[in-house]
């Protein structure tokens, strides 16, 4: 299968520590990069060309879902995906001009009317000429070793390559509504050939089809690894000829900053692939650059090799965990920065003269808290508190639809939920289900109004059967009336985007999130659903904000405020 199903949530709920792909070549190029832009969400202004790598792959594959009728060669195959090439060059076009238009920081200089439509045509037909390389082989092989199969109505895929003319698959159907009610057909019915017959360019066509990511399916088609620490979306997988291909799109050429990552990201899915399918090696791992049909192919890595990848990989997650905790520190030297590293913007923050505009503007700013902002460094992050377990449950969704376990604890008399901060940061919870307990190092926090305290992995809990095995006196109990569950900041908005989708039952969400630093610390701010207002979808980078009464919340251990439309006060100060 080229995908699995997703161990939790959807789009929204997509963690910060699992390792991908992206992230392991982040990682690589430079830590800082990652630390800032994975851990924290710090993210940076968006190019068109950001943009026009999705909106082209999913053209492409668009026309590779397509089937041709009335075919009879190899070069009226051309014409005609070619003619389909045209039309989802303009489709193309004004889908990315939608996505440029709801950008809410962009690359200063950039225009989307320098957009060239014959450009992407271009792109899209250098995919299909790659693609068509594959179509001819299949037809010179006679149609490879699975054409009965297909002639059969038995296709020999548990997970088929996606066509308009057939119903998409879902990862977890029971969570579609209407599923069964749909017309997903665009009147492209296949019509095969009589068993034993000769191979024409239609069924060729039709069997060398890889899988690709169905953008009819809402939900997550990615590979999940089986303990839940690491996960990869895969662009195109080919199977047409009995082997394994694993294939990776890129809108640019070999050429590019970002060339040097392919190998390491090819690695991973087949190390990936072969994590999820039972120990089963993929045949070939290979690029197809747009810009100019370049196949870059390289050597699929040993078993043995295989075995070290993933201790590295491992290793490196864990690594990515333990990078940073509590309020972060900007400019900071630490994790080091990096050399100029493709698609590197922050590590120039603090350089006396980074090239960039935006950056060398914020060495002049001053920020001057007023009553009653504090400084994001004091937000306290740690706290020890005694009590007593009341009861259990989950796990169930959170706030980004991620299921977490969680329990209610009984604090001085008073009554306070206490759930894993993401999935699998506390997996012992339900182990101390009464008596007693002392609560170390948990994260402070509130949702709705009511205090919370969240534990991850730097957390524990201690029994006490007995006054022989209470071990207040080593720790440092925190008074409940004395835990800070809001904070009030001040400073100047370094980054902010907006994240809109559907979740696994096609329910909508939005999320807005953006980054405010104080001159010292900097700290996520997000808002959800309703408490985005269109005052906030005003906010830029630059501009300075005073946010009272926020949530205290967490994420991979950084402090998370939230926007509670009841209780928050967001002011743009001039």
């Amino acid at each position: 299968m080229p995908m699995g199903t997703p161990p939790s949530g959807g789009p929204l709920s997509r963690t910060r520590t699992r390792i991908s792909a992206s992230s392991l070549t982040k990682f690589l190029r430079c830590k800082r990069q990652f630390f800032l832009s994975n851990k924290l969400g710090l993210s940076s202004p968006r190019s068109i060309s950001q943009v026009l790598g999705i909106v082209i792959e999913d053209s492409l594959c668009s026309i590779l879902m397509r089937r041709p009728v009335s075919i009879c060669s190899l070069e009226e195959l051309r014409d005609w995906c070619y003619s389909l090439a045209e039309h989802e060059a303009e489709q193309c076009y004004h889908n990315g001009k939608d996505d440029w238009d709801n950008t809410l920081w962009k690359q200063d200089g950039q225009n989307w009317d320098d957009v060239d439509v014959a450009e992407l045509s271009r792109k899209i037909k250098n995919g299909l000429d790659m693609f068509l390389e594959e179509v001819e082989s299949c037809h010179e092989s006679g149609g490879g070793p699975y054409l009965e199969q297909f002639r059969s109505g038995k296709p020999p895929f548990s997970v088929p390559s996606p066509a308009w003319g057939e119903e998409p698959l879902f990862p977890i159907p029971d969570k579609v509504r209407n599923f069964g009610m749909r017309n997903w057909s665009k009147d492209e019915p296949m019509q095969w050939q009589e068993a034993g017959s000769e191979v024409d360019w239609i069924e060729s066509w039709e069997i060398a089809r890889p899988w690709v990511k169905d953008p009819r399916v809402h939900q997550p088609q990615r590979l999940f690894h089986p303990d839940g620490w690491a996960a990869g979306e895969l662009d195109l997988v080919l199977r047409w000829d009995g082997k394994t291909r694993i294939v990776d799109i890129k809108s640019g050429n070999p050429s590019s900053k970002f060339a040097e990552s392919l190998k390491h990201q090819l690695n991973f899915y087949a190390w990936l692939w072969r994590e999820t399918h039972q120990k089963e090696m993929v045949d070939c791992i290979e690029g197809w650059y747009l810009d100019n049909s370049s196949r870059i192919q390289y050597e699929v890595p040993t078993e043995k090799e295989m075995d070290k990848l993933g201790d590295m990989y491992l290793q490196t997650h864990r690594l990515m965990l333990d990078l940073g905790e509590g309020p972060a520190k900007l400019p900071d030297e630490y994790p080091e920065p990096c050399n100029d590293s493709a698609g590197c913007f922050w590590c120039k923050f603090g350089d006396e003269d980074s090239g960039i505009e935006f950056l060398n503007s914020l060495e002049e700013v001053t920020v001057n808290l007023s009553p009653p902002s504090q400084k994001i460094g004091e937000i306290q992050s740690r706290v020890n508190v005694k009590g007593k377990f009341t009861g259990q449950w989950g796990p169930l969704p959170n706030h980004y639809s991620e299921p977490v376990l969680g329990a209610m604890v009984s604090v001085s008399g008073t009554q306070i939920t206490i759930e894993e901060s993401e999935p699998n940061a506390y997996p012992s919870l339900h182990d101390y289900s009464d008596g007693e307990v002392m609560i170390i190092d948990a994260l402070p926090g509130v949702w709705r109004g009511n205090p919370r305290l969240y534990l991850d992995n730097k957390s524990k809990i201690i029994s006490i059967k007995s006054s022989d095995n209470d071990q207040s006196d080593k720790y440092q109990i925190t008074r409940i009336g004395l835990m800070r569950t809001r904070a009030n900041v001040e400073g100047v908005v370094l980054s902010i985007g907006l994240r809109e989708g559907v979740r696994l039952d096609e329910k909508p969400w939005s999320m807005l999130n953006l980054h405010i630093w104080d001159g010292e610390h900097v700290a996520e701010v997000v808002a959800f659903g309703s408490s985005i207002t269109s005052q906030m979808l005003t906010i830029r980078p630059g501009n300075k904000l005073k946010i009272v009464s926020a949530e205290l919340g967490w994420r991979s251990g950084l402090p998370q405020l939230r926007i509670d439309q009841r209780s928050t006060r967001v002011t743009l100060i001039d």
